[in-house]
């Protein structure tokens, strides 16, 4: 579990930025999310990880955009399908996750997180705090510093 989710189940509420991917449903923690935006044009990176879709310019910043799809083992976007990138800070680099679409807000009791279901995908299982029981679905809790660690370990042994 990050340390940051931690510490907030001692607060006993904790915010989420719901995203989808692949129609399932996911929440990044509400500090971890700088920006939300919609890519214009992604540059790719010749012999990056299939997970990285390229870099872009974002208000004068280059930003790493992480095919977030691949990265938890969904089938690639099609063609015609538009991403939304959600923005986040790892280690004084920037990085856009991208997304299928960016929900709401919603603010949980730390008390209702449950652990990561043992059935759950492995690579999701490294990438993920557990999941909360929502009125009609789960939602996966998504560990952005695993999953950029990841990522950074990948290109370091490529």
């Amino acid at each position: 579990m990050s340390m940051q989710l931690a510490a907030a189940r001692n607060d006993g509420q904790v915010q989420f930025v719901t995203i989808r991917i692949a129609g399932q449903l996911f929440g990044l923690p509400i500090w971890a999310v700088h920006d939300v935006f919609v890519p214009q044009r992604v540059t790719p990176v010749p012999l990056s990880p299939s997970e990285i879709d390229g870099v872009l310019n974002l208000r004068g910043r280059i930003v790493t955009a992480i095919n977030m799809r691949l990265r938890l083992g969904f089938q690639p976007r099609g063609e015609d399908e538009q991403s939304i990138a959600v923005g986040v800070d790892y280690h004084g680099e920037s990085f856009g996750l991208l997304v299928d679409e960016v929900g709401e807000v919603l603010t949980l009791d730390t008390t209702r997180l449950a652990a990561r279901p043992p059935n759950l995908d492995p690579r999701w299982n490294t990438m993920t705090d557990g999941v909360f029981s929502l009125d009609a679905e789960l939602m996966a809790v998504l560990d952005v510093e695993a999953v950029l660690a990841n990522i950074r370990e990948d290109q370091t042994s490529s």
